[in-house]
Formats: structure tokens, sequence, C-alpha cells
């Protein structure tokens, strides 16, 4: 008779587009689909069978490398064992992380809960109440709302009520993603989930093309490609240029060097920008 089933998944809050970049730099097979207002994805290997780390271990990895890429909060959510538990992951915020054992006994981070629900923008009072909930001994709120109390909440049952709660935040999972599934059960629903894409391992070309993406979509996206980027990459030319040959004859070395500075940085924004238009 085997055990309880391992598996996994990730949920990123953010559009399967925002999502995919940051997913190609983990450089592993996943199934990427929309789920909401988030976008889940679902391994098509076992990392945990071979690379010497444990699925807690594996997803919070991969959480905490996507939500730096992504700047947007991700949970990597893990079975294993009869143990269950997430790590929430948001950009250089610190990672926090639930676990419970087979019998539903909550270990881990004590504000795990209530920085879940302010990052993701939950009710203060109702939604943090029904997530303390889930942390308490023999109690834990179901998919209909009422408590299960008793000994058969364990702890796969404890990340299906937290996936419940989190329709409240956008989450809208495919048919078939439901914590606690064996992994083989898991990537079958996924390959048939709405709008569903294939992340083949990237290369080295396009890991790096993916870093790109992920940082042109990011904050300062608009300074590094764009008409913003392109009108800066101008003034810096513009500025440096005259600059240079003023201090060439006043034989000034620090205005020579700062005029060299500008105009090689607008010089390369230029390229830059008109290389990724072409690619």
């Amino acid at each position: 008779m085997s055990g309880p089933p391992t598996g996994g998944m990730l949920l990123c809050r953010a559009e399967p587009l925002a999502a995919r970049s940051p997913a190609h730099l983990l450089r592993v097979r996943l199934l990427l689909a929309p789920a909401g207002a988030w976008t889940v994805l679902v391994p098509e290997d076992k990392p945990w069978l071979t690379g010497g780390e444990g699925a807690a271990e594996v997803f919070s990895g991969w959480g905490s490398a996507i939500a730096v890429a992504a700047d947007r909060p991700v949970l990597g959510l893990w079975w294993e064992g009869g143990r269950a538990g997430f790590s929430l992951a948001g950009g250089f915020r610190r990672t926090v992380s639930q676990e419970w054992d087979a019998a539903g006994r909550a270990c881990g981070d004590p504000d795990a809960m209530r920085t879940l629900a302010a990052r993701l923008g939950l009710d203060p009072v109702l939604d943090l109440e029904e997530l303390e909930r889930l942390t308490r001994p023999g109690s834990g709120p179901d998919a209909d709302g009422p408590d299960a109390d008793g000994p058969d909440t364990d702890g796969p049952d404890r990340l299906r009520a937290l996936t419940a709660l989190l329709i409240r935040a956008g989450l809208a999972l495919p048919p078939g993603l439901t914590p606690g599934e064996p992994a083989d059960r898991l990537r079958g629903a996924a390959r048939m989930a709405p709008g569903v894409e294939e992340l083949e391992r990237s290369g080295r070309s396009d890991a790096l093309r993916a870093r790109l993406d992920a940082a042109e979509a990011g904050p300062l996206g608009p300074w590094v490609r764009g008409p913003r980027a392109r009108r800066l990459g101008a003034a810096q030319v513009a500025a440096g240029a005259p600059l240079l040959v003023w201090a060439a004859r006043r034989r000034s070395p620090a205005w020579a060097a700062a005029g060299a500075f500008l105009l090689a940085q607008g010089a390369l924004s230029l390229a830059y920008d008109r290389a990724r238009a072409r690619s």
C-alpha cells in the first residue's frame, strides 16, 4: 500500500503574462494556467525524489525566486508524508511559512496568517479570524463555511480550507487542482485546465531573455525600454557630447569622465532599446 501522496503547486498573484518570464528563470518544466486573478504553476517532474530536498524546500525555493523576479506575492503549497504547508514569498520581503503535521497540528511562523492576510489585502478581522482558526487544534473552516472538528482534519485538509478562503482574494483554481492530490493526478488536471501553457526547461539564451523580460516588467521597466527610456538616452547623449568637448578644451579629466559616462550610458540605452525591439 502506497503512503500519503506528495506534491505541490505555486500560486502567483499575477496574470500568466507577468508570471511566465519569472517562471522561466527556474529552468524546470512547468504547466502554467490562469486561476482567476492568479496563475497556478504545476511541475511536470518530481525534483523532491532526486534533488536531495523535500517538497517543502523545493516549493519554498521556487516561490521565492519567482516572487523576487515578478515582484508579486507567491504561495508555495506542498504536501508530503501526511504533512502539508505553505510558504508566502513577496519580492524582497521576508518569506513566512506555516506547516501542519498529519494530525493537523500547526507549527511554523506565528505571524504567518496575519502576514498572509495583510499582503493579500484580506479583511483584517473576519478573514484573519478564519485563517487563524486553521492553526488551532481540531478545528478549521471547510469549503462550505462551517467548522470541521475532529481528528480527520489533517494537513492537506488545512490547505484545501486555505485555498477556499483565498477565493476572496480572487483565486479560482481550475477543476482537479486540489491540494493533497498525488503529483501525477495534479499534473493531469493541470494539462486539462483552460489556457494551460507548457514551460520547457530553458537554455542560457532563454534564461537571459527571461531575466531581461522580468527586468522590463518591473517598476523600472519604463526607464529600461520604451519611449521614456529612449528620451532619457537621447538626453544623456545630448548632454554628454558637448560636456566631453568642453572638458577637452578646458583639460578637465573629471568633467571629461562625466561627459564620457553620460555619452556611453545614453548610447547603450538607445542601442539596447533598438536591439530588444528587433528581437
